[in-house]
């Protein structure tokens, strides 16, 4: 089953990506490195949960 996820920038707190997991083959969190645009850098990014 598919899920919707937030990506959260590691450092400003915004979350500026939303994607889709396998939550069945992927069980843990997720971590991407990702433009952060109040930044202006690339910066880790981590999954959160979304309000359905």
């Amino acid at each position: 089953m598919r899920v919707k996820i937030g990506l959260k920038c590691s450092e400003s707190g915004d979350i500026n990506y939303t994607t889709t997991k396998n939550s069945k083959t992927t069980t843990e969190k997720v971590e991407l490195s990702k433009y952060c645009p109040r930044l202006k850098k690339h910066t880790v990014h981590k999954e959160t949960k979304l309000k359905s």
